[in-house]
C-alpha cells in the first residue's frame, strides 16, 4: 500500500505514525500551576537530545484554545520533572492522561504521592524508580498545528538504589512502561543482547 501524506487527514497521519513509531518511552511529567497545584501528564513523543549537557525533548501537541497545562506551566516557571513509569503503574499513567481543568491536580485526584526535588521547585513522584529534574532550555514550534518541542536540561537524576550498578540501569530491572497505538501500553518483552562493536572490529556472522 502506497499512501501519500498530502492526501491524508491529520487523524489518519496520527494513526499511522503512532502505529509505526513503537514502542515509545513515556515521559510522565510533573509541573506546577501558577496556583501551586501539581499537574501530571504522560507524553510519549519523548527522547534524549544531548548527553553533554544532558538534554531531553518532549513534543507536546496543542489543544483547541491553546497550549496544554504542561506546556503552559513550563513556560511560566521554566521547570519540570520527567518521571519514568514502570509497567505496574499503567493504570495511574492512563488515568493522568485525561484532560482536566488546570486548577485540578492529577496527583491529588489519583492519590499519587510526591517527593520534593532538589534543584527545581516542581516535586517528583514518589512511586517511580527514576526521575529527572529539568530546567527549560528552549521551546521550538513545529508544523501547521504548532506542536511544541520542549527541550529541557537535566539538572539532577534520581535513581532507586537497587537499579544502578556500574553506572548502568538494566532495562529488565527497571521494567519501563511503553506506549503503542491507541489507548494501549506495552511491557518490554524479551531482550536481545549482542556483542559490543568497536571501531575496526569485524562484522559478526549474524549481521551479514
Amino acid at each position: 500500500m502506497d499512501l501519500i501524506s498530502e492526501e491524508l487527514t491529520t487523524e489518519q497521519i496520527y494513526r499511522l505514525m503512532t502505529g509505526l513509531i513503537v514502542p515509545r518511552p513515556i515521559a510522565w511529567v510533573t509541573t506546577l500551576s501558577p496556583a501551586g497545584k501539581v499537574n501530571l501528564a504522560p507524553f510519549s513523543a519523548f527522547t534524549f537530545l544531548s548527553t553533554q549537557p544532558p538534554m531531553i525533548g518532549i513534543s507536546i501537541a496543542q489543544r483547541q484554545g491553546g497550549p496544554k497545562d504542561t506546556a503552559r506551566n513550563i513556560d511560566a516557571n521554566g521547570e519540570f520533572v520527567v518521571n519514568i513509569p514502570t509497567e505496574d503503574l499503567a493504570g495511574f499513567v492512563h488515568g493522568s492522561s485525561r484532560e482536566l481543568p488546570g486548577d485540578i491536580s492529577e496527583t491529588e485526584l489519583l492519590g499519587i504521592g510526591v517527593a520534593p526535588s532538589r534543584a527545581v521547585s516542581v516535586p517528583r513522584l514518589a512511586i517511580v524508580p527514576a526521575a529527572m529534574e529539568c530546567r527549560l532550555e528552549r521551546t521550538i514550534e513545529f508544523g501547521d498545528l504548532r506542536a511544541l518541542l520542549v527541550v529541557g536540561r537535566i539538572l539532577r537524576f534520581h535513581v532507586r538504589d537497587d537499579l544502578l550498578g556500574d553506572g548502568k540501569i538494566p532495562t529488565d530491572r527497571l521494567r519501563p512502561l511503553a506506549r503503542i497505538a491507541g489507548p494501549r501500553y506495552a511491557k518490554i518483552g524479551e531482550i536481545l543482547e549482542m556483542m559490543p562493536l568497536h571501531e575496526g572490529s569485524r562484522i559478526c556472522e549474524g549481521a551479514k
